[in-house]
């Protein structure tokens, strides 16, 4: 299966349990591979036979910013199923990453898979 990739994505939002994470945005980075229905796109040359990553960006950037979330795994599943039913894709991975949130700890997160990867 070919799969696209969005690495680095980084966002600005609310997230946390803590009530001093709920204050104010945290840096969030997203890692993204998203498997194709198809693989036609390199015979064509045509985004149409394809998942257009900038799309798919916009879209999690836009229902993402409106919504606040308490848990690294919930945002992800909510990721996860917006590729798999809005961009028709058979498999996802989501990574969900905070930056330097924890004294001593640069990162942590959540990888999630969802759908069938074929």
């Amino acid at each position: 299966m070919d799969k696209l990739f969005l690495r680095d994505f980084r966002l600005q939002m609310i997230i946390g349990i803590y009530e001093w994470e709920r204050k104010l945005p945290q840096t969030v980075q997203l890692d993204l591979e998203i498997g194709l229905a198809n693989n036609h796109a390199y015979l064509t040359d045509n985004v149409a036979d394809s998942i257009n990553y900038a799309e798919v960006a916009q879209r999690i950037k836009d229902t993402v910013l409106q919504k606040e979330f308490q848990l690294v795994e919930t945002l992800a599943e909510h990721i996860a199923q917006l590729i798999l039913t809005e961009f028709k894709s058979p498999w996802t991975k989501v990574c969900v990453t905070k930056i330097a949130v924890v004294p001593g700890i640069q990162q942590l997160g959540i990888c999630i898979e969802r759908g069938n990867p074929a």
